[in-house]
């Protein structure tokens, strides 16, 4: 009986123990979740009804270098979905039906955020107030839809702008980075070519946080106001080397000639690019928002090829434009000299089996180097492309910049082709070629091609007395905070010509337009003298191309502008009076512009 006793009063502490041990576990879990991880599971409470926001920042604006606004910002709406159960329920079926997006795309957009499920997945942007009042009434009916006022980019039009600035388009899968702060988020645009793509880290900006309330069932409560928001900053603005007035008297003139061409405007005193023009052209604006396939299909089956950027990646012969270069390299190696005469042209030259015709047919009688640059005859310069051969030749066409890329500062260039030697011999076999090639080469025909880039940089460094700066665009950074970032001149190289033969260059170039028998002695003007070299580049899929590169005042240049012109005949007769124009809008400017006409019968001298 004792026994029992005592058996039934240890049961009944024990019992009593466990009750206590039982309580301190309750009141030590209470205080360990209401305590020590209050914060914790408050934030875990908060994430089941709060979803994250991000504020998308105001893009850089782009001016030109006179500080008129080229690309700006407009206000978008952008509608995007905020991942919950209610989305994959009913809410992508209906929003697909009201924006007119397949549900898969939706699927992929939501699925695109694997990082988190609280942030909103873009849908689709630059939608109408027709679209914005349908979310607003039946707010509802689409759980967990949110939409947010954004911008969208703005081009001034009838400038080329797509030439040089590009435009903006979506992140690709590749481009996604969400460990940056800096990084890219699906569904955000970035820059896709020029100015937007090279400079896009500048001009977009840091986004910001924002927090919004939802119901369990994924409806938008309102902004909640327990978390600070973090402000996006905005993108810096660009102050660009480009004169939009220059821009617009070239399309006005491509305009009227109905031609394809590109135009190089260079201030050959430091390398800032005055215009980058590509005829015809694409007008930006269509990309900043949505491009129909129709739009986009036609744009990629033009046989002018719009997409295509002539000044910097379009590669044509140069025709006689490269005369300059080949007695540059002949002076310098002293293989001809200002007295120098060879055997007259008489319209044409035999050389071993072959004829090659000068472009006058009357042929030019007895020149002197000066003389054979301003009537650009092609027998001089037959003969001193023999004298220097292709190596010699390839050795500086290369030292002045041609077969590589200039190096400006937006994607997209071409380098070109400068043939060598070994080109050559890669080409048709080692020593299986005739060396008569460089006939052709000496007067910019054959295997050699450039860019109006090239070129445009090329006789930048004759107007600059040899010093070659490398072409820019952008000449000041303007951060957000009002702090400015100035792009420095950089002497890219030097030509390889003493300052002897740099002044016979020069001499030649100015007696093209000033001399008595120059083939452009149709730009003269009373204000200021003009220098360059025309150009008629043989096509073999048409008509001729039309060159001119012309620099002014030919004493003191400020300006060099080059420009090709396809299929359009004689330099001296399109791409040289267009020239004319774009410089006298530069030196003297006009508010009605001067247009070249399409078809000109005057008489003039045609090289």
């Amino acid at each position: 009986m004792r026994r029992y006793q005592i058996d039934k009063e240890l049961r009944a502490r024990m019992g009593e123990g466990f009750l206590l041990l039982a309580l301190i576990v309750i009141i030590g879990g209470l205080f360990y979740h209401q305590v020590i991880r209050y914060k914790y599971f408050l934030r875990q409470a908060e994430d089941n009804r709060i979803r994250v926001r991000p504020i998308v920042p105001k893009r850089g604006v782009i001016f030109d270098r006179n500080n008129e606004m080229i690309a700006d910002n407009k206000v978008s709406f952008t509608v995007s979905i905020i991942p919950c159960e209610q989305v994959k329920g009913v809410t992508i079926p209906r929003l697909s039906a009201l924006l007119g997006v397949d549900t898969s795309d939706i699927k992929a957009k939501a699925a695109a955020n694997y990082t988190s499920i609280y942030i909103p997945a873009m849908v689709r942007r630059d939608q109408g107030i027709e679209v914005i009042s349908a979310l607003e009434e039946n707010a509802e009916y689409y759980p967990g839809v949110i939409y947010s006022v954004e911008s969208a980019r703005r081009y001034v039009e009838g400038i080329s702008a797509e030439t040089f600035i590009g435009y903006l388009g979506e992140v690709s899968p590749e481009e996604v980075d969400l460990q940056s702060p800096k990084g890219y988020r699906p569904g955000r645009l970035m820059g896709k070519k020029g100015i937007e793509k090279a400079y896009d880290e500048e001009l977009r900006g840091i986004e910001g946080t924002d927090y919004i309330e939802v119901s369990a069932r994924g409806q938008i409560i309102g902004q909640y106001e327990g978390r600070d928001k973090m402000p996006a900053i905005p993108g810096s603005d660009l102050i660009l080397t480009i004169d939009a007035d220059l821009q617009r008297v070239i399309m006005l003139n491509f305009d009227s000639l109905q031609k394809a061409g590109g135009v190089v405007a260079i201030d050959p005193r430091n390398g800032e690019i005055l215009a980058l023009a590509s005829s015809p052209g694409l007008d930006p604006n269509l990309f900043s928002g949505i491009i129909s396939s129709d739009i986009w299909q036609s744009i990629i089956s033009d046989s002018n090829h719009p997409l295509l950027n002539r000044p910097m990646s379009g590669i044509y012969p140069p025709g006689s434009t490269a005369k300059l270069l080949t007695a540059g390299a002949a002076l310098e190696l002293g293989l001809i000299t200002t007295q120098t005469r060879l055997r007259p042209c008489y319209g044409g030259m035999r050389f071993g089996n072959r004829y090659f015709k000068c472009w006058e047919e009357r042929g030019h009688g007895s020149l002197d180097v000066y003389h054979a640059i301003e009537q650009s005859c092609d027998v001089f310069f037959y003969q001193v492309g023999q004298m220097l051969g292709v190596d010699n030749w390839g050795i500086y066409s290369r030292k002045c910049g041609f077969g590589k890329k200039v190096g400006i500062d937006i994607p997209g260039e071409h380098s070109g082709i400068s043939p060598t030697l070994a080109y050559y011999d890669k080409v048709y076999g080692k020593k299986q070629w005739s060396k008569l090639l460089v006939v052709n080469l000496a007067i910019g025909q054959g295997e050699y091609t450039v860019t109006p880039l090239q070129l445009a940089q090329f006789f930048a460094g004759v107007a600059n007395n040899g010093v070659v700066f490398r072409p820019h665009l952008v000449r000041d950074i303007i951060q957000p905070d009002g702090a400015t970032i100035h792009t420095k001149p950089e002497i890219s190289f030097h030509l390889p010509f003493s300052d002897e033969t740099l002044a016979i260059l020069k001499e030649g170039a100015r007696l093209v337009v000033q001399g008595g028998r120059g083939t452009a002695q149709r730009q003269r003007n009373k204000y200021y003298e003009v220098a360059g070299k025309t150009g008629t580049a043989q096509n073999p899929h048409g008509n001729d191309h039309s060159w001119f590169v012309g620099y002014a005042p030919a004493n003191d240049p400020t300006i060099v502008v080059c420009a090709v012109v396809e299929n359009a005949g004689h330099g001296s007769e399109v791409a040289a009076p267009l020239v004319g124009k774009v410089i006298k809008q530069y030196l003297i400017p006009e508010i009605e512009p001067q247009l070249v006409k399409s078809t000109d019968s005057a008489k003039v001298q045609k090289q």
